[in-house]
């Protein structure tokens, strides 16, 4: 018998061997602390990861694209989204998707299913992708709070009224509240932040679908076209122009794509779900149901967005003002955006800071600085383990992403090159290069062309709303200010 096959027997018999209560009542088969997580509290992870900052470009994004095109594309994002996160779901365990080994990161996924160079690629999209998510969340934080600001001041002061505020304080305050919260030790600790910034996802989205619902209702026609944004439209500082018209679909894209991009996180959501049943199927009945939700509020903020709006939706639909009363109302709905993007970014930012600790631990397995943790006293609660290592680098990284947003506060560009970096590497080719790894589907059958279809047609919408993105980027800098960012 050969070590490999001695190994699954050892984790066969584990996995049969075991009480009712399954390993014990504390621990799991991998001799970790019992995961409580189910159907529902995934939903949450996934919501909070995907119901972002995104959903308030969806009007924007479906402007360029028109009537015929923007619901459509919504549609098959959502579609493609939750077939590949099935694959994905699927490769959770090694070999059985029962009782295999675990894959605790979706880095662990790729190194098991897919091994080699592809693990150093993918690990590098992964965490550039978070680390961009991080300043995308940044920037748009700064927004909201701007717009609170702004709301209040178009009150008292009159629509007309120039009312400029500049963003740098509110990215300062943003990355220190980050700082706090980034000490959170990781992913199982932070279910409650989870659960707070799904609900605070559906206020503000709610907020925004019932303003285009209203707004649509006072002027009791729809607007818009089949087409999408008409040439010769006067669009902040730019004229649109045939050239510009194609960017800007392709922006959409990126925007859509992101809008729907949480696949980086999954497999660390799904270490949270405990078992039986298996994590697998619980994972596709959250997916399922959090892509169903998620589509519905999509399709309703972008269709609305843009029947009030038209041709001039803004970029980002609460905070462009395009809706200027009620005040207090806009101001509930930016301070829900911020409190939901505070929990977000941990959410994002944990698997990031989990990789970091856990290489320096590997680099350095006798470093004091490192392993040391200081207990803090907190009256009324638990002490607090706090690591050193873990409060100056976590601190640093925040620092880095809050300095970084304040250089490039663009947030359709933003936005639309994140969707693009990430949306094929991690949310089509990896899933899909696992599952026929793990499924050993041979190659040029029916089933492995279709998967490679898919992976190809995503591939080119990535390169074209990563182009109009950076074309959007180009055309804003020239008429940019670094540190000097005011609306």
């Amino acid at each position: 018998m050969t070590m490999g096959e001695n190994h699954h027997r050892q984790v066969f018999d584990v996995a049969v061997n075991v009480p009712p209560q399954g390993g014990s009542k504390c621990y799991d088969d991998d001799g970790r602390l019992k995961r409580t997580g189910n159907v529902w509290t995934a939903s949450a992870h996934i919501i909070t990861a995907v119901i972002g900052s995104g959903v308030l470009s969806l009007a924007w994004a479906t402007a360029q694209l028109g009537w015929i095109a923007g619901p459509t594309v919504l549609f098959l994002f959502s579609f493609v989204t939750y077939y590949t996160s099935s694959l994905l779901a699927t490769c959770y365990r090694t070999g059985d998707p029962d009782t295999g080994k675990r894959n605790y990161t979706y880095m662990d996924a790729v190194r098991s299913n897919l091994g080699g160079f592809q693990v150093k690629v993918c690990g590098a999209i992964q965490y550039l992708n978070l680390f961009g998510v991080a300043i995308g969340y940044t920037i748009a934080s700064s927004i909201s709070m701007m717009a609170i600001e702004r709301s209040n001041c178009f009150h008292s002061k009159g629509d007309n009224s120039p009312c400029r505020v500049s963003s740098n304080p509110y990215m300062i305050a943003f990355g220190a509240i980050e700082i706090v919260f980034s000490q959170i030790p990781d992913f199982d600790q932070i279910s409650w932040l989870s659960i707070v910034a799904a609900v605070m996802s559906f206020t503000y989205s709610t907020i925004g679908l019932g303003l285009g619902v209203g707004k649509v209702a006072e002027s009791g026609k729809i607007k818009g076209s089949l087409t999408g944004i008409t040439i010769g439209t006067v669009s902040g500082t730019h004229v649109v122009t045939e050239t510009q018209k194609i960017w800007r679909s392709f922006q959409a894209l990126g925007a859509i794509a992101f809008a729907y991009s949480y696949s980086l996180i999954l497999i660390e959501i799904q270490d949270t779900v405990k078992s039986p049943p298996a994590e697998h199927k619980t994972m596709k009945k959250a997916t399922l149901l959090s892509v169903a939700v998620t589509t519905v509020f999509y399709m309703l903020c972008g269709c609305f967005g843009y029947a009030a709006f038209g041709d001039l939706s803004p970029g980002n639909l609460l905070t462009g003002f395009g809706f200027y009363n009620p005040y207090w109302l806009l101001d509930i709905a930016n301070a829900a955006i911020v409190i939901h993007l505070i929990g977000a970014y941990q959410v994002y930012c944990q698997p990031l800071f989990a990789f970091v600790e856990k290489t320096a631990s590997e680099w350095y397995p006798d470093s004091i600085f490192i392993a040391r943790e200081v207990t803090i006293p907190i009256p009324g609660y638990k002490p607090m383990k706090l690591s050193i290592f873990r409060l100056i680098w976590r601190s640093i990284f925040v620092i880095i992403t809050t300095v970084v947003s304040m250089l490039l506060p663009f947030f359709n560009d933003i936005v639309g090159i994140l969707g693009a970096l990430g949306f094929w590497p991690l949310t089509v080719y990896f899933p899909v290069e696992m599952y026929i790894a793990q499924k050993k589907i041979p190659k040029w059958s029916s089933r492995w062309i279709c998967l490679q279809i898919l992976s190809m047609a995503c591939l080119i919408i990535s390169i074209a709303a990563g182009v109009g993105s950076f074309a959007g980027v180009l055309s804003d800098l020239k008429v940019y200010k670094p540190f000097k960012t005011s609306y």
